[in-house]
């Protein structure tokens, strides 16, 4: 079987809805980080629904003997948000997998010709062979950002099942790129836009992440 970028849009209503609050230009920047932590939190539900180690086990409940389900803490997660903007994607996937190790990964953006480039990474140098490992990026416009959190992990062994993406929005052109040299990643996201303007962001899109997350869009911010 041949392999390819697998994209899922999960059909869920409260994802069609954070991504919107997402959207809106009006929203507030208070509501627009619980927006992008909803989505963190939702679209990594999502991701784990096949993905989460498990076993079955016996349990007595105060009438009887029966088996359940519970998650396999012997296996390792680690957790990488990208710098600033996938953390809060992050920390509102932070219940689902609370257990995840945490590795900082930040990335300049790259403008069409000079390349993205790393300025922080705590990633470990040897990540164990059975970790999964789940990457937070904001959203993937050109994906020249994420492709370096990539590489990096592919260094170190991590790439195919083991690696699932979360991100709010994807862009078209991101992903041909993405797919074109990761044809096994699996990306989980709130919608799929068709363009980039001449600038490089995501049309319709929901604007600059980091600076509507962090209030540096507004002009009576205090500095």
């Amino acid at each position: 079987m041949s392999k390819t970028l697998r994209v899922v849009v999960p059909p869920h209503p409260l994802i069609g809805h954070w991504l919107t609050l997402l959207r809106d230009r009006e929203t507030p920047q208070a509501l627009f980080n619980t927006a992008m932590a909803e989505l963190g939190r939702w679209l990594t539900y999502e991701a784990m629904r096949d993905w989460i180690p498990y076993q079955r086990v016996q349990v007595q409940t105060p009438l009887a003997s029966t088996e359940g389900t519970v998650v396999d803490g012997s296996v390792p997660m680690l957790a990488v948000p990208l710098l600033r903007g996938g953390l809060t994607l992050w920390e509102g996937a932070r219940p689902v997998v609370p257990s995840a190790a945490v590795a900082h990964v930040g990335v300049s953006y790259g403008d069409g010709t000079a390349p993205a480039a790393l300025w922080c990474n705590t990633l470990p140098e040897t990540i164990p062979a059975r970790a999964g490992v789940l990457v937070f990026a904001p959203q993937v416009a050109r994906g020249d950002s994420l492709l370096r959190v990539l590489e990096q992990l592919e260094q170190r062994g991590v790439g195919g099942q083991r690696l699932r993406v979360i991100t709010a929005l994807t862009a078209s052109p991101g992903l041909k790129q993405l797919g074109e040299r990761y044809e096994d990643l699996t990306i989980y996201t709130g919608c799929i836009d068709a363009e980039l303007d001449s600038e490089g962001r995501i049309l319709p899109g929901i604007g600059d992440a980091e600076q509507r997350l962090y209030g540096l869009s507004q002009t009576n911010f205090v500095g």
